[in-house]
């Protein structure tokens, strides 16, 4: 292959809340929200990521800001391709690059339409071949667990839009469980929870912020209450209520149990050797949803299984898909075969 295309290829963890682009013999060069700002009279992006999710919830009519990807996978398509193109062209300065190659990690349920979706949306942004990663696998080759070994490890990939769950062995899926519940669900339940509980209505970036200072899945959590800050739908005033942990924990109680539930699923479908395995490995969780306080326990209680929370649980994802950029051709097997040429 020759050094030339060394800091060209890049591997992508497209996810529903954020994108990471990791770029070869660089490491992560993006890390930014998934959320495009859209000027709809001209049609043209006005802010990608960062500045475009501070618009969430805060534009004027002739300003969309949306988040191209829901529950894993694309739901606009111009959006998400012009995302990619943006985050591409911050990534090499330079205009006249020669096309990379891409690895972009998908959800293990993906169909194959959405597949060939995400494929697209490479090829369009300028990719010169597109490889696709199952996340599970790249999340559990980013967590650093011996994937090519054949024992079995397990990895609870929680994300913003899909929950991946996955048993690994000789550089394969034996099972896995993509399910749409994730942080999305828990952000959205806490927004249902408030308008039932309270009468209160809350922003969809306020609900993640209450979610990351108080959520927690747990009781043994250490207790704690903030003032969160919406408006009163009887008055329709501005007002702020107080909220403990145990709120937020009840309040986000069906989808941590969708979560539990994808879990025990997986595991009932695992062969008897490979149970065994994760009996004495335990299971690794990595996404966002990893750093939510408690949910180890949680997990360790429903399932009697040891739960260890991976070291860098953000970046699990890219991280793992991008050792499939550095080490190519030793890593090929990990990446989904392409079945037929469309």
């Amino acid at each position: 292959m020759g050094n030339s295309f060394i800091g060209r290829d890049m591997a992508v963890d497209l996810g529903t809340a954020n994108t990471l682009v990791y770029v070869r013999g660089r490491g992560v060069q993006v890390d930014e929200p998934s959320v495009v700002a859209i000027d709809d009279r001209t049609g043209e992006v006005l802010a990608v990521g960062h500045d475009a999710k501070r618009m969430l919830g805060r534009t004027p009519e002739s300003i969309r800001a949306i988040r191209p990807l829901r529950d894993g996978v694309i739901a606009d398509f111009e959006a998400t391709e012009q995302m990619l193109r943006f985050f591409i062209a911050r990534v090499h300065r330079r205009r006249y690059f020669a096309k990379p190659r891409m690895v972009i990690c998908v959800p293990s349920g993906i169909t194959p339409v959405e597949q060939r979706a995400v494929k697209e949306a490479g090829y369009q942004s300028g990719a010169r071949r597109v490889y696709i990663i199952e996340e599970p696998m790249a999340a559990a080759i980013g967590a650093g667990l011996p994937v090519h070994e054949a024992t079995g490890t397990m990895v609870v990939d929680v994300g913003g839009g899909t929950t991946e769950v996955a048993v690994i062995s000789l550089g394969g899926i034996v099972t896995s469980l993509s399910v749409r519940t994730a942080g999305d669900d828990l952000d959205a339940s806490i927004v249902a929870w408030m308008k039932k509980e309270h009468a209160f209505l809350l922003g969809e970036r306020t609900a993640e912020e209450v979610k990351i200072t108080l959520g927690n899945a747990h009781p043994s959590v250490p207790a704690q209450q903030a003032d969160v800050r919406g408006r009163d739908m009887i008055s329709g005033l501005p007002r702020s209520v107080s909220v403990t942990t145990d709120d937020i924990r009840e309040a986000m109680a069906e989808p941590l149990t969708g979560i539990v539930d994808a879990v025990r699923v997986t595991l009932d479908q695992t062969p008897p050797e490979l149970a065994g395995d994760i009996m004495d490995r335990g299971i690794v969780l990595t996404g966002g949803g990893a750093l939510l306080a408690g949910l180890d326990e949680l997990i360790r209680q429903e399932t009697g299984m040891p739960v260890h929370i991976a070291d860098d649980p953000l970046t699990s994802v890219a991280m793992g898909a991008g050792r499939c950029v550095e080490e190519f051709e030793a890593l090929q097997q990990v990446l989904v075969t392409e079945r037929r040429r469309w």
